[in-house]
């Protein structure tokens, strides 16, 4: 059995899927853009991108009833892998060890022009 998880404090999914699911003991969150929920906007740099990328996952992970702790698998979608040092640095702000296995990657283009977008598999 699947439950959809929504909340206001992460953007609204804009496509036919769901900010999260959780099945089980399992929370599968969306890629989460650096978008703020209450003000629309995004923010210029990468470092406050991966800030506020983090921070909607953080907000749809407490509406699931879980935490960054319990982060088991992150993939992180880079605009380009120049960029990966800088987003490192405030990934490792979020995360303990043992960290979370994670896979990232430069890929194309991502929506609306972000420098990053982060998914994650967290246990409940």
């Amino acid at each position: 059995m699947k439950k959809q998880i929504a909340t206001a404090a992460a953007p609204a999914a804009i496509g036919p899927y769901s900010q999260a699911i959780k099945t089980g003991n399992l929370v599968f969150v969306s890629g989460q853009l650096p978008i703020d929920a209450a003000t629309g906007e995004m923010p210029a740099e990468i470092k406050a991108q991966t800030r506020q990328s983090l921070e909607n996952v953080k907000a749809i992970l407490a509406e699931a009833g879980t935490s960054l702790e319990n982060v088991v698998k992150t993939t992180v979608f880079l605009a380009d892998m120049g960029l990966f040092g800088a987003m490192n640095e405030v990934y490792a702000e979020y995360f303990a060890q043992p960290y979370p296995a994670r896979c990232a990657f430069a890929v194309k283009e991502l929506p609306k022009q972000a420098l990053v977008e982060i998914e994650v598999i967290a246990a409940c």
